[in-house]
């Protein structure tokens, strides 16, 4: 098998016992048992777009998958609904231009012959060039000495917002936080 390779041949055959070990028993333990497996979302590039640029969220579930949807936190219909792609257990939600709408928590679900699976981790996209750039600095140097405890401090001449902070070079290693006011 290789990798990009059409799989939904394999499928019946799977599940009559030939070839594919594990991927029936996955699905018929599923079914047996009355849960899906939670499905998973990430972004591609990233989770952090600058504003105008394109944004896909991937939602992949199982072999099985009959229909995605997108929820999008605050909305109480589904943000976006796809039908599978090629190889079934994975839809792909597209934006050309990454805007304030976009911006949010999202979370995906499938439909599979057995019901519908439970909602996915969340997803955080954050939208960046909409506002000047934040100041950042580390106290008390920016010298760090091992063993010894540093803080980061952001601040920005808007009185609001959320600061995230991410280490270069490592877009998966972030953290964030609400600003506090101060005078």
């Amino acid at each position: 098998m290789q990798e990009g390779e059409d799989l939904s041949g394999y499928r019946d055959k799977a599940l009559r016992g030939i070839s594919l070990p594990g991927l029936g028993l996955s699905i018929r333990t599923a079914a047996l048992t009355g849960t899906l497996p939670k499905p998973i979302i990430w972004p591609e590039p990233s989770s952090v777009i600058a504003k105008n640029m394109p944004v896909t969220i991937w939602c992949q579930g199982t072999f099985e998958s009959l229909e995605y949807q997108l929820h999008k936190e605050g909305s109480q219909i589904p943000w976006d609904r796809q039908y599978p792609l090629l190889i079934k257990n994975k839809a792909k939600f597209s934006t050309q231009f990454m805007t304030m709408d976009y911006a949010g928590r999202y979370h995906c679900r499938y439909s599979s012959p057995a019901g519908w699976s439970e909602l996915s981790d969340p997803l955080e996209l954050v939208m960046t060039g909409v506002y000047q750039n934040p100041s950042l600095s580390v106290l008390p140097s920016h010298v760090v000495t091992l063993g010894v405890s540093i803080t980061f401090q952001c601040w920005s001449e808007l009185g609001f917002g959320t600061f995230m902070l991410i280490r270069e070079g490592k877009p998966s290693l972030s953290f964030t936080l609400d600003s506090q006011h101060h005078n």
